[in-house]
């Protein structure tokens, strides 16, 4: 008997569906750190372990740690934009006046030090100031690197005048001008670059987070740790976020998009915390208490005051780029000074 026009539509279209439903979809996932990091380890790995097990082995990464795909850290934002890779995680500050907005959760002395703390803020901030910054990309995380403190060689900085003469790495624009007006000299790098660079002798030390200090070996070349006074907010920030090209995301199934959708915003920014603060915790204390060095309260509130001026003058250039730098500052205020 021959099958009517309707039951072979509906046949194909139960293959089809079946099919569907056995397609493999493979991520490729680009960062600029080794693959023994934090980052990839502790929270990149199992959230794609989460993935592959909600969708039953449908959705699945390859890791491409350490730049492997090509290009530098700066370019990272691009190639997911553009394809090369289908997400990475990145510092935004990386690719330089492309993510303008975002820029004021870097100011100095503006978040809480800890990723639990600052998390939260950062992602609010985003939600509700900077999204016009990630037209484009499917944003699964938007967080802090928990805060930096000063790490050199051969000198301790525990006052302003600890700092005069010397050459310190920094992460971003902003991070430069902090260090600016500490009346050091800024000399921008990604982390992959410190520990040689303090070790030549190219700069004395640098601004950073305890959460780079292992991975990096920033230890093995710097004898002096230098940290604000407990609870108060933390020299500056690197805002890191984890991208995904939009047409990918959009191609994909439903149930997978939702598998990804529930796994990302602040339920990854939880895990990026969880994780983050663990390794903080563990770098400082496996440090030798002798190179442990306290910036006392008064100290504290000379360095604030000396840095100051870098919040208004990054509102004044927002708005000279056509931004409400003034609004985008007193967001930022609020949100942190809410969260205390």
């Amino acid at each position: 008997m021959k099958m009517s026009k309707l039951a072979v539509l509906f046949a194909a279209a139960c293959t089809s569906g079946a099919a569907l439903a056995e397609t493999t979809y493979t991520l490729k996932v680009a960062h600029f750190l080794p693959a023994n990091s934090n980052a990839q380890r502790n929270i990149i790995e199992p959230w794609c372990q989460r993935l592959s097990d909600e969708s039953a082995g449908r959705l699945k990464c390859q890791l491409y740690p350490s730049m492997q795909l090509g290009g530098t850290p700066a370019k990272l934002a691009d190639m997911a934009r553009n394809g090369v890779a289908d997400i990475v995680w990145t510092a935004p500050a990386y690719s330089a006046g492309k993510f303008p907005r975002i820029e004021a959760m870097e100011l100095p002395f503006m978040l809480p030090a800890g990723a639990k703390a600052s998390n939260p803020i950062i992602w609010q901030y985003y939600e509700q100031y900077a999204k016009d910054d990630f037209k484009g990309y499917k944003v699964l995380s938007i967080h802090g690197d928990g805060g930096m403190d000063i790490h050199t060689r051969g000198k301790a900085v525990a006052s302003l005048d600890d700092l005069k003469n010397l050459k310190l790495r920094a992460s971003s624009r902003t991070a430069a001008k902090l260090v600016e007006a500490l009346g050091a000299t800024p000399v921008s790098m990604p982390p992959a670059q410190m520990t040689e660079s303090i070790s030549k002798g190219v700069v004395d030390g640098a601004l950073a987070s305890w959460e780079v200090v292992p991975p990096t070996k920033l230890d093995e070349v710097t004898d002096h740790h230098s940290s604000i006074p407990a609870g108060e907010p933390a020299f500056s920030y690197t805002v890191l976020a984890m991208l995904m090209n939009a047409r990918k995301f959009d191609s994909l199934p439903d149930d997978l998009r939702a598998i990804i959708e529930r796994n990302s915003g602040p339920v990854l920014n939880e895990r990026f915390a969880t994780a983050w603060d663990k390794a903080l915790d563990a770098a400082r204390t496996g440090t030798p208490v002798e190179q442990m060095v306290a910036i006392d309260a008064p100290a504290y509130a000379g360095m604030r005051q000396a840095a100051a001026p870098v919040a208004d003058a990054w509102a004044a250039d927002a708005s000279d780029k056509g931004l409400d730098g003034k609004a985008l500052l007193e967001g930022a205020r609020n949100l942190s000074a809410q969260a205390r």
